[in-house]
């Protein structure tokens, strides 16, 4: 198959054409038998279609429509032969990198220890991370006390992009307040667990490490042996600051009896401690697109060779329908001139009543 320009796809189609030769001479030969048949004893050659209600063809007019019988047969060989030029390369799917965002929307992300708060400052680390990627699959979930998947592993990130502005705690249950990222963790595991084992698969979790759950530390080690690495990007300071309620002003604890303001900080030693046992990158969110940079760089840590994201297949321009298209426009004549049977009145026989 040649690279480039008009070809065929399946030329061999055109050996149909080798066909056109047995019917030219079993024509000739039929016209010949035909004329030296019994009946031409009986009458002159110009009598026989009074007698017979038809007459013969033409000598022009058979080997017209043998030269229209053979247009046709040539366009239909050409349609099936598959008539192609432009294209268009597109690249194969292939194990690459994937990155899955789990990003903390539970009420203490409202809290202003960072401008305009902690949910704004990871929306536009978020944004900041799908505008620098250029060769990561990306998948979002957000979670409070439950995880709910925005988008799974995809490469259309607009859709991710077009879903930030509507990120907010107000997602999250106001009777299932805090955080819970070993619900996330599982729900990002299935869904990770049905890409290919030889691609690199990331998770990205976005939180303040507000929040206390037994066994978190052995499930993040548990997805590391099996080659999910986790990066923690930490949103907040360590000073903290009070986070507001539901129903405005601040959340007080209840159990406190001079109903103090809930003050939550930027808790790094447990985010760290957890990128640590995932094997992967801390780093605390900033202004800056180093943060960014380097979770992006960590996880295009693909385990394929460069070579193998290049791989591209042809997609072709195909042309069948131009010689279908004038084989059509041929044909409608032919339907128009059929004779029309149109019913005789029968005749009424003497004496019949009217």
């Amino acid at each position: 198959m040649t690279d480039t320009g008009f070809h065929f796809d399946q030329p061999l189609w055109f050996f149909g054409l080798l066909l056109i030769l047995p019917v030219a001479i079993w024509l000739a030969r039929s016209a010949a038998k035909a004329a030296q048949g019994a009946i031409h004893r009986y009458a002159d050659p110009h009598l026989l279609p009074y007698l017979t209600g038809t007459r013969d063809l033409r000598t022009s007019e058979r080997w017209g429509r043998f030269l229209r019988w053979c247009l046709l047969w040539t366009l239909l060989l050409t349609a099936m032969a598959g008539p192609r030029w432009d294209y268009r390369d597109i690249r194969l799917f292939h194990p690459g990198n994937n990155l899955l965002v789990l990003l903390d929307i539970s009420r203490s992300m409202l809290a202003e220890d960072v401008s305009p708060n902690r949910l704004g400052r990871a929306r536009q680390e978020l944004q900041d991370l799908i505008v620098q990627d250029r060769q990561v699959r990306l998948g979002l979930i957000v979670f409070a006390t439950v995880p709910h998947v925005l988008s799974p592993i995809t490469e259309d990130i607009g859709s991710i992009l077009n879903a930030l502005p509507a990120l907010s705690a107000d997602l999250a249950s106001p009777e299932l307040q805090g955080s819970s990222p070993t619900r996330a963790l599982t729900r990002a595991e299935s869904l990770l667990a049905g890409l290919p084992e030889d691609s690199a698969r990331s998770i990205l979790l976005i939180s303040d490490g507000d929040f206390e759950e037994p066994g978190l530390a052995d499930q993040v080690g548990r997805l590391a042996d099996q080659g999910v690495r986790l990066h923690v990007l930490g949103v907040g300071t360590p000073e903290g600051a009070t986070v507001p309620a539901p129903q405005g002003g601040v959340v007080v604890d209840p159990r406190d009896p001079s109903r103090a303001p809930v003050r939550s900080a930027l808790n790094e030693p447990l985010l760290e401690s957890l990128a640590v046992r995932g094997k992967g990158l801390y780093l605390r969110a900033d202004f800056r697109d180093a943060d960014t940079r380097q979770i992006l760089e960590a996880a295009a840590a693909s385990r394929l060779p460069p070579e193998a994201s290049d791989a591209r297949t042809r997609i072709w321009n195909e042309r069948y329908w131009l010689p279908v298209l004038l084989l059509v426009v041929l044909l409608i004549p032919q339907f128009r001139s059929l004779p029309s049977r149109r019913r005789r009145p029968a005749r009424r026989s003497e004496g019949a009543q009217p």
